[in-house]
């Protein structure tokens, strides 16, 4: 007993900090803490982190606009982003100033023909033996809207959203005036062995972005005016409003121009069959010649999103957060993909081993 009480040897217990290995533990169970934290603060904070990306995609649209500027006019950048700003006001008080008594009336109208024809529709899948009524149809629509966004429901309302639009407004512009300020902050926080590939990406996804709002603008400019021309040409009715409606909702892939086309075909058949079939083939030509024209050569270039993957995040954030996730969705995927394209160029090795040969070879 007492030879092997002599040869026994005391080891750390778990209660003795010291140890090497409760050290490692302790730093493994922070790291699941902080991260449990991290996730926690990003459910509680979602509505300000979605204007602040909203915010960051409005200065990268005014630092584009300012870099186009920059190439036909040599001044200073203030100049240049001061027209930019400008410009942007003028048009929208242009667009809803001027007109906006005629598109209140265009509007009040549109919604009365829409809630026609779902009930013309629900009548029509009655006597088809179906069902479903046009209440459930309007049930579904609202619950659908409802149901979207429970975590910014705040910005749903009429305040919510003007004081969301005009904060993430003056945030834009602020970033907009020196954005390389707030990308000198940023790396400062970052360890100096770190901040090159910062900067790399940093400027691969300023870059991405650029190009994918430029082709968006280009693409609601083209939908919106397109619609707009062809349906007043046609003698469809309300067609600078579904015009308008038609390059806003351009903003959102897939799911934008889903809505507008049922908008246009809905508006097109209240007139009679042949203006109905005239506004369809209206907006499939718009369609086809944004996506296969404007799209490929402009947006796709810059980011070469597969369409399912946009599809799935515009669903996955338009539930969660509303109609922000719906609109940031596309510019959040496109620099998550930058980040991972990047990231596996500094991960891939300098001298990378020959491929193992072919069983059949």
């Amino acid at each position: 007993m007492s030879d092997a009480h002599e040869h026994h040897v005391e080891l750390p217990g778990p209660s003795e900090v010291r140890s090497p290995l409760v050290q490692q533990e302790l730093k493994r169970a922070g790291v699941w803490f902080a991260l449990a934290v991290a996730i926690g603060l990003v459910a509680l904070l979602a509505q300000p982190l979605l204007l602040v990306m909203g915010a960051l995609v409005l200065a990268t649209m005014m630092d584009g606009g300012t870099r186009l500027i920059g190439r036909v006019l040599p001044i200073p950048r203030g100049w240049r982003l001061t027209i930019v700003l400008l410009s942007a006001v003028a048009f929208m008080v242009y667009t809803f100033y001027l007109t906006g008594s005629s598109l209140a009336a265009q509007a009040q109208a549109m919604r009365t023909i829409v809630e026609t024809q779902v009930a013309r529709i629900g009548g029509w899948m009655q006597q088809l033996g179906i069902t479903t009524t046009p209440e459930d149809l309007k049930s579904l629509a609202s619950q659908a809207m409802s149901s979207m966004g429970r975590v910014t429901a705040a910005v749903g309302t009429a305040v919510g959203a003007i004081t969301s639009g005009v904060m993430m407004l003056v945030l834009a512009i602020f970033i907009a005036v020196e954005p390389k300020l707030y990308e000198r902050g940023v790396a400062w926080m970052l360890p100096i062995e770190k901040r090159a590939h910062f900067y790399t990406v940093a400027d691969k996804m300023g870059w991405t972005l650029r190009r994918l709002m430029f082709g968006r603008l280009i693409g609601m400019t083209v939908e919106g005016v397109g619609v707009w021309l062809f349906l007043w040409a046609g003698g469809v009715p309300m067609a600078g409003l579904l015009g308008i409606l038609t390059g806003l909702f351009a903003f959102l892939p897939n799911i934008g121009s889903i809505i507008s086309g049922i908008l246009i075909i809905l508006v097109g058949f209240s007139g009679g069959t042949h203006t109905g079939l005239y506004a369809f083939g209206v907006y499939m030509a718009v369609q086809i010649v944004d996506g296969y024209l404007i799209v490929p050569m402009v947006a796709k270039r810059a980011t070469d999103l597969a369409p399912a993957l946009v599809l799935a995040a515009q669903i996955l954030f338009g539930a969660l957060f509303g109609i922000m996730g719906l609109f940031l969705a596309d510019p959040i995927v496109a620099m998550i993909k930058v980040y991972l394209e990047e990231r596996s160029k500094a991960l891939k090795p300098q001298n990378p081993t020959p491929p193992l040969p072919s069983p059949d070879a």
